[in-house]
């Protein structure tokens, strides 16, 4: 069934939202660490402008995301399938399916790894707050969100990669 109003269908499988092309923004020197993440962009397919929302798959020995904490958006995560690890800045935690986690802005820092031998799926869900910025506890990196909403990355003192 479609939408008449932008011909996007209403619903639809979320394996049928395609992936990007590009499948990290982070500079080159940190892209390898997450290669075997794949996120569906539910809410940006939608047209989605307060919250985003994707359907993120881990392949073994992926990561989410570099150890990260926001400044000003809440994340939170729902696992569909598999077992990864959340690490944060607090320790390690084991989830499986059906176990979720939130992470209030300038809260810990975190991020998922995929140890297990079998792919990992779960439901990656923030607002779009304007201004928000992350740090990367462990790597010397800085994210900022542009007024595109799109992110920009510089070492922490500033200087591009």
């Amino acid at each position: 069934m479609s939408d008449n109003s932008n011909s996007k269908p209403i619903a639809i499988h979320a394996g049928d939202i395609p992936a990007p092309s590009k499948p990290s923004v982070y500079p080159k020197p940190f892209r390898s660490r997450v290669e075997g993440r794949e996120k569906r962009k539910l809410g940006d397919f939608f047209g989605l402008k307060n919250f985003g929302m994707n359907q993120t798959t881990l392949a073994p020995g992926s990561e989410s995301a570099l150890l990260h904490r926001h400044s000003r958006q809440d994340e939170f995560i729902y696992i569909l399938e598999g077992a990864p690890t959340l690490v944060t800045d607090q320790g390690e935690v084991e989830l499986s399916a059906g176990m979720c986690a939130g992470f209030p802005a300038t809260g810990i820092a975190h991020h998922l790894v995929n140890r297990s031998n079998s792919a990992v799926v779960y439901l990656e869900i923030g607002d779009r707050t304007a201004g928000d910025e992350g740090t990367y506890p462990n790597d010397d990196l800085k994210a900022q969100l542009g007024p595109d909403g799109h992110w920009q990355f510089t070492r922490k003192d500033g200087s591009a990669y």
